[in-house]
């Protein structure tokens, strides 16, 4: 990881701010965790302001401060008075660096920076909706960063098609799977008999394992429709996730679909959890058969760096991190016999060929998508931002 020493001028560490709507799950909270605990590690203060979760705990005895405010809302009056509470915090914590990684967050973070003077820039998370001018005005707030950092070149080149950024204030940062989390060797069996049981799931059928919250761009849909077609004794899926509230007329559906293919005996919803290593142990195939393109597709990296068998939809962030035939296989998005027939051919696999299948993806994520490279690049992004300024940060060292 790098590591910042404050030099010269410098006569505090440098302070780091990070806001978003709220902790509660999902890959933005997961990277902003991991980038506000791997900065206090390097040398900076580390803030995060959102509206909490129960994410928070991530942060406690880490040397990173939580600051609760109404990030959530979307409503303008509320965006406009959070202008005025980040700005007191930027200046009450002598802040040097505006990190938003949200649309409605980012709006309030981008005049309260300017107000402070200090520096602003942003994460680009997501496609988001463009159908109409105004959505897309909203979305040009995270082009404003003084650096824009995309999380794929998928989501690089969605933001030189349709906003106006100059190309050389871009810089793609893949999202990190941590390792030595995300480990096969660390999962010990009593997490996996937890989970069994507390699941309620089968022992003497393979698992498939669908991570993701429940929503029909997700493909939950499509996996079901691509499980009619193969022998209800060859499997149990289990769904890893819920609507978070939000979609609770596509649960129903599910439920609907589920019972009137007579599936019910062999797909399980096990809701979230926060032991996602030992969920992934438990599978034997891993699908994120996503309709619409993922920005960059956590599931799929995590599921490799665990070993799993991974078959994932051929668009997105999944074109760049899976290695179609030897780390998983890509799959016509949105073609449930395309999706059955890989599921098949992965169920066939020998121990050998899914060990050895298991060793080539974990060394893949090893050497390209690691939480240390992500924290590397996004250290030498806030490196770019205070250079030039009185806090000069100089020795950028590696180290274990």
């Amino acid at each position: 990881m790098m590591s910042i020493e404050n030099q010269g001028l410098a006569t505090k560490n440098p302070v780091l701010l990070q806001v978003l709507p709220a902790l509660e799950s999902g890959g933005v909270e997961r990277g902003t965790i991991d980038i506000a605990l791997a900065a206090a590690r390097a040398g900076f203060k580390s803030i995060v302001v959102s509206q909490g979760g129960k994410l928070e705990t991530w942060l406690k005895g880490e040397r990173v401060y939580h600051i609760k405010l109404p990030l959530i809302s979307k409503n303008p009056i509320n965006i406009y008075r959070n202008i005025t509470r980040l700005a007191k915090i930027i200046k009450e914590h002598k802040v040097d660096i505006v990190h938003a990684r949200s649309r409605g967050p980012a709006w309030s973070a981008y005049y309260a920076a300017h107000r402070e003077n200090v520096h602003f820039l942003t994460t680009f998370h997501g496609t988001y909706s463009i159908d109409s001018d105004l959505k897309q005005r909203y979305n040009a707030i995270m082009t404003k960063g003084e650096k824009v950092i995309a999380v794929s070149e998928f989501i690089a080149d969605h933001i030189r098609q349709h906003y106006n950024v100059d190309n050389t204030n871009i810089r793609v940062i893949h999202r990190g799977v941590d390792l030595q989390h995300f480990d096969p060797e660390s999962v010990q069996p009593s997490r996996l008999i937890s989970l069994v049981r507390d699941w309620k799931i089968p022992e003497d059928r393979p698992i498939i394992m669908l991570p993701a919250r429940l929503s029909h761009w997700k493909g939950q849909t499509l996996l079901l429709e691509a499980l009619c077609e193969i022998p209800k004794d060859k499997y149990h899926c289990v769904f890893v996730g819920d609507d978070q509230g939000l979609h609770s007329e596509y649960t129903h559906d599910l439920a609907y679909f589920i019972d009137k293919y007579g599936l019910a005996g062999s797909v399980h919803f096990a809701g979230s959890t926060l032991d996602m290593p030992a969920a992934y142990m438990l599978a034997e195939v891993v699908v994120s058969p996503s309709l619409e393109p993922e920005a960059f597709g956590r599931v799929a990296t995590e599921a490799q760096a665990m070993g799993r068998l991974l078959i994932a939809s051929n668009h997105g962030g999944a074109k760049e991190t899976v290695k179609h035939g030897e780390t998983g296989w890509l799959v016509e998005p949105g073609n449930a016999r395309a999706l059955a027939d890989a599921i098949r051919h992965a169920l066939t696999l020998t121990d050998a060929q899914r060990k050895a299948m298991s060793r080539v993806s974990r060394e893949h994520i090893r050497q390209h998508f690691g939480l240390d490279t992500m924290v590397n690049k996004t250290l030498s992004v806030y490196q770019e931002l205070l250079v030039p300024s009185a806090m000069a940060v100089q020795d950028v060292e590696q180290y274990a």
